[in-house]
This record gives structure tokens, sequence and C-alpha cells, in this order.
């Protein structure tokens, strides 16, 4: 075990990661150059158009120490006295998500690792999931390789993104590593830090008093395969694990025959054995997703092992209502979400009704990016057209009779005289700003409803603002916002702090008199008006024109806020008169008139899935 090093890269979006993962599968000749193409790690066609990594991917690398010391990096402080050059080592990398709404792959990444390759953008320096990242890593206790990336780019401010990182980590600058990912500069460097400041395994607890230690293996992730059933992807720590063992589920204590056991190259990899402190692959021929979860521990059926400590799950931030579009896709949507869920630990669903929609799912996501990439994967993968409410967030209602109850839509939240306090989620934002664009951003914090907490100088010309703000602020647009008013330097990450008392309303929608339940809101009283007014405004310029006029309303309670008029349609029915008396017109234009007052009065509008989706990026 002493020549393998598991680790893992964090990092800020845009950082550069999946760069440098396709840099050090080059240097190791995991992937054969003809075969490689850019961010080969990032899986998913999502992945490549949006040039960001939504899922965490781990491969196994082999590295051989380079000969020739003048290969050795001065400035990274490296120094092989402990090792032997030329030395074989098995590398076990996990690629993880940027983006603040995907912490929760990263949080499982690092469980299974010993280090971490902390990767800052020269041209954007320290941001706010740079830190968000750290601080997860150095909970766990693991060795931080700081890297600075980008150094050749034309805007790169190396110097101080150095300076930032160093006072950062109280490090001295020169033990910094300074490369580009694009071009190769400097990533063999990297490859010689993990293996020289990144720690092997330890298991010699697990193997005190002479006896070998049952196998016990961690899940940080899995996904489904037709014939093999659900593939964990699993960290071992104790023990050894041969295909055809048999096998059991901690926590659900389902039990199976391992089909075979391997490793990620980034392919499959099939192997005769998985042994303590490697990270690879557990094909369990179960073929019931649910029973699979994500910190689970896997243990051989006639073993006694106690489960590994697992790690916190994931608490959905923000929730959306799904319905299929043709209500005989219910099962189809049933079936596609139980096999997201594998892929996706932080996906939460439970079904719902609706006397308009019918039967759904309400589901639980961690931002709204997230719900973003779950609707486009159920619409490419599996061919689901949907209808998506508006995004919520989590609220305590206490009813009149003390009991307090937990709704995730508007459409639960009891009549007023039933309940008499409801709360909302706070969380504590952190958003990362350069010197001068301060002013404009705190400009738009004063926009949301905010408790100032403090101001942090990370270095002369960055500074870290903190506030706690209701999440419901935050959890719509304020990040394009943010990045808008700042030209993309800002950054911004949040937690949860609990909840805190509101005067909150429920805010319907009325589309032709009728309440279309996906569009409702809670909304903070005085905001009712606003809201509604930008909701109708915006349903104008989205719901199709009917042949007759179309009242779109905003209401609280039973009074109207807020109201926009869609005008019909206009079919020229005397466009095939010609000539005659002008009274022939009018009787035919009086006849149309007729017409659409009658279907004003009967009609309904039926509203594409194409307008849901755009309000649910409004």
């Amino acid at each position: 075990m002493k020549d393998i090093r598991n680790f893992c890269i964090i990092a800020h979006i845009d950082a550069g990661k999946s760069t440098l993962a396709d840099r050090l599968l080059e240097l190791t000749g995991t992937i054969e150059r003809r075969k490689m193409q850019d961010q080969i790690l990032d899986q998913m066609d999502l992945e490549r158009e949006r040039g960001i990594t939504i899922k965490l991917q781990p491969v196994r690398m082999k590295y051989k120490l380079p000969k020739d010391e003048s290969l050795k990096s001065k400035a990274s402080g490296i120094s092989h006295s402990t090792l032997d050059i030329g030395q074989d080592f098995v590398l076990n990398l996990i690629d993880t998500p940027g983006h603040v709404d995907f912490t929760y792959e990263v949080s499982r990444s690092l469980a299974a690792v010993e280090g971490a390759i902390l990767l800052v953008d020269a041209t954007k320096g320290v941001q706010a999931q740079t830190l968000a990242n750290l601080h997860l890593a150095q909970k766990q206790g693991l060795v931080i390789i700081p890297v600075v990336n980008k150094i050749d780019a034309p805007n790169a401010r190396v110097p101080e993104t150095v300076q930032a990182v160093a006072h950062l980590l109280s490090i001295a600058p020169e033990g910094i590593i300074k490369i580009s990912a694009k071009s190769g500069e400097n990533v063999e460097q990297v490859l010689q830090a993990v293996v020289e400041k990144i720690p092997p395994p330890d298991f010699s607890a697990e193997n005190s008093g002479g006896q070998v230690a049952p196998f016990r293996a961690l899940i940080f992730d899995s996904n489904f395969d037709a014939y093999k059933g659900v593939v964990a992807f699993v960290r071992v720590f104790g023990g050894a694990l041969k295909s055809g063992e048999k096998i059991k589920l901690g926590m659900a204590g389902a039990s199976s025959e391992t089909i075979e056991v391997g490793y990620f190259a980034p392919r499959l990899v099939k192997e005769k054995l998985l042994s303590a402190g490697e990270i690879g692959y557990i094909a369990t021929g179960i073929k019931t997703p649910g029973l699979v979860k994500v910190g689970d521990t896997i243990v051989k059926a006639y073993e006694t092992a106690q489960p590994l400590p697992g790690y916190q799950e994931p608490e959905p931030m923000v929730f959306a209502s799904f319905y299929p579009e043709d209500s005989d896709n219910f099962d189809e949507l049933k079936d596609a979400l139980a096999k997201l869920k594998l892929t996706d630990a932080a996906l939460f669903f439970e079904p719902e009704s609706s006397p308009a929609l019918g039967r759904g799912f309400r589901l639980g996501f961690l931002g709204m990016l997230h719900i973003e990439i779950i609707s486009e994967r159920l619409r490419r993968e599996f061919n689901l057209n949907l209808i998506i409410s508006s995004p919520t967030v989590e609220y305590e209602v206490t009813l009149n009779n003390g009991e307090i109850t937990k709704i995730r839509s508007a459409s639960q939240l009891p009549d007023p005289n039933m309940w008499k306090e409801i709360k909302e989620p706070i969380s504590r934002l952190d958003i990362i700003v350069p010197n001068e664009y301060l002013g404009a951003v705190m400009n738009l914090v004063s926009e949301i409803r905010n408790q100032y907490i403090q101001t942090d100088y990370l270095s002369k010309d960055l500074v870290r603002l903190t506030y706690e703000v209701p999440f419901a602020e935050i959890v719509t647009d304020f990040y394009d916002r943010l990045k808008s008013v700042s030209s993309g330097y800002a950054s911004m990450s949040y937690e949860p702090s609990g909840h805190r008392l509101g005067d909150l309303v429920r805010l319907d929608i009325l589309i032709a008199d009728e309440p279309v339940e996906p569009f409702s809101k809670i909304v903070p009283r005085e905001q009712a008006v606003s809201v509604g007014r930008a909701i109708v405004t915006k349903l104008k310029t989205v719901v199709p024109k009917q042949l007759f006029a179309v009242v779109l309303q905003a209401a609280v309670g039973g009074k109207i806020v807020a109201r926009e008029d869609i005008s019909a349609m206009r079919k020229d029915v005397t466009g095939y008169l010609y000539g005659g008396d002008i009274t022939r017109k009018k009787k035919l234009l009086e006849k149309q008139k007729r017409g659409k007052e009658r279907m004003k009065a009967t009609g309904r509008v039926n509203i594409p899935q194409s307008v849901f989706l755009e309000m649910l990026k409004k």
C-alpha cells in the first residue's frame, strides 16, 4: 500500500480542473494520445456543452518518479529523500465539480482520499468556492497541495494570486506550484508533489494484533447497469474482495454475490482482487437501485465488521414539482428518477398529485443549476417532456394547535386562519470580490433582504463579504446578477444556518381565471405586488396568444395585486369579401366578436412546456 496515493482536485468553477486532469492522464500514459480529447473525464454531453464538471469521476493512473534529477521542482520544495528514484506508484484521482450546487459531490470525494490539489485560477484569484472546498478538505484532515493555474494567460495575476493563496494556507509563497494546465508547463511537478506529500493509506490500526482486517468498502457513488445491477464506486478501507464472493450492505442489510470488481481507467477495467487502500468498483448484482445508498458500507456476508462512519447526508435546499406532460408517462418518470438517484445522491423525490396536472413528483435539489441539469437529463436520456413548477425552499409552519409542519410548495401552505407563524430558511452568504467592484456588489446585496455580518480583506485587492440572507432571495437569479455587476469576477458560496420568522404570504397566479399551481410562490408580504407584477409581465411575453383574450392575474388571498391582458389572435374574416355593402363586413366582425366572448367564457388555455421552462430560468 506504500505505493498508493489517493487524491482529488478541488477548485472553483472554470479554474481549469478538467484540463489539469487531462494533462495528468497524458503524462502518466493512462490515455493514449490518439484517444485523448478535451475534458475526457467529463462523461456527459451536458458537461462538455457547458464546460463544467457535474459528476465526480475516479480514474487510476500509474506514475514512475523521474530518474532525471533536473525535473525536480526547486520552487515547490519537493524532496525525494524518502522515495526511490524510478519507483512506480498507483495514483487514484477523483475529479470533482466546482459549482456551489455540487458541493456534495466534492464532500463524497474527500471521504475517499488522503490529499487534495487546491487549484486556483491566476486570472481570477481566490474565489468563494475555493474557500468552501478548502474548508471541507481541512475538516477531513487532508494534505493540501496548492497549485496556481493559467500562469500563461494574458490577464494572469500570478504574484497577487500566489500571495493570496500563501496567506490563506499560512505557508511560504515558494511552496505553491505554478502551472499552465493548457500547455502542460510544470504539470510534472504536480505529480511529484502528490507522490511526495500525500501519505499512502494507513491501516496499521485496522491490522493491529496480527489479525487481518475484515473487508470494508465505503460507497461514494454508483450507477446502474442492466446486466451487472448496481455498480458501486468504492474506497476500500480494509481487507480484500474477489468477484464471486458474497457481500452485504451495512445499512440496508441486503445480500448479493459480487459479479465483478475492478478499477477506473477511466472505463471500467475488470480485476481479480480489490484490496485495502484502493479505489475501484464493485458490480453488486443488486437490481433494486434503492438498496444501494451512497455512504453505506459493503462488507463480506460471512464477516463481522462495523460499518464505516459515513459522511453527512445531503440536505435539499430547493424544491420543484415535476409532472409528465403526458399523464401516461408517470411510471416512466418514476423509473427515470430512481436511476438518476443512483448517480446523484443529492437528488430527493417524493410523489405528489395536483388536481390540474395529475400525478407527479416533488423533487429536492441543491440549487438552480441542479434543477436545470436534472430536467435536461430527463429530457435527453429518458425522452420525457415535463411541466416544472417555480422553485421554492422549505418553510416551517406552526399551526394553531402548536404542531410544526414543513412545507415545500406554495400549494401546501394551509389557509391563513389555520396557522400562527411561518419561518423561512436562512443562509450564510460569502461573496469574494475585487476591490474595484465592491460598491456595485454591496448595492446588489442591498436590493435583497440581508443582515450584514463582516468584511475580511484576503489581500489588498480582494475582499470577502459575509451576510445572512433568506435562502429564497438568492436561489433564483442572484448568482447571474452578481456575475453581471462584477464583470464575472465576483464569486459566492452559501451554507444553511437555520430558520427565521417571516411575514410571508402565498401568491397565486391565475391564467384565464384558473389558478396555475406551478407558478404559485410564497413571498414576503411587502414584495407580493412587485413579484406578482413581474411574473404576469413575464408570462405575457411567453404564453402563446389564443383565439380569445386571456387575463393574467396575481392574487394574495382574494385580492388581485397585479394584472396583464393578452389580446386575442385575430383572423381576417372579411378578407375574401370584395365590394358590396359595408354592413356585410360589420355583420361578420360582430359574429366574430360574439364567438370570442363565448370562447373567453368557456375556453381553457393549454400552456406548453416551453412556458414552464422559460419561467423557471427567469
